[in-house]
């Protein structure tokens, strides 16, 4: 027969389970909205604005993560953050994007010595995503105290 106090753990288990996917969730739409930023900054700066591609992707990247910052402050990470943005907290915020950049040009580079590159940058877009979640969520805006 199964303790209640066992019954409890794994209730709370799940519903912990079930709060990360959803923060996953999140984080992926966040993300979504952020490529698109991301796209549209790059494409401005480059098109319009004629900035080389090197300047134009760092500018696209820096609106990109600073947008990502205050929308998962705010949101996905809103009551680790209490909803409030601050500077240290952004700064390991970007430094982890930048953790993310890393695995996910890694990933390709390395994947495309073993499948089409198209397949690689698919799972070089899930090592990134991976990488920045997880730092968000276990570094930047963990519960303070912890």
């Amino acid at each position: 027969m199964i303790s209640l106090s066992s019954l409890s753990d794994r209730l709370i288990a799940v519903w912990h389970e079930r709060a990360i996917v959803l923060k996953a969730a999140s984080f992926a739409a966040v993300g979504v909205v952020n490529a698109m930023v991301d796209l549209g900054v790059f494409s401005i700066a480059y098109y319009q604005f004629e900035l080389p591609i090197v300047t134009a992707n760092v500018l696209a990247w820096a609106v990109a993560v600073t947008g990502s910052y205050i929308m998962n402050s705010l949101t996905t990470f809103a009551r680790e953050s209490g909803r409030e943005l601050r500077l240290k907290a952004y700064a390991g915020f970007a430094l982890s994007q930048v953790a993310g950049l890393v695995a996910n040009t890694a990933t390709v580079f390395i994947a495309s010595y073993f499948m089409p590159v198209l397949v690689g940058k698919v799972l070089a877009i899930g090592a990134s995503f991976l990488v920045n979640f997880s730092l968000s969520h276990f570094i930047v805006f963990r519960k303070q105290g912890r």
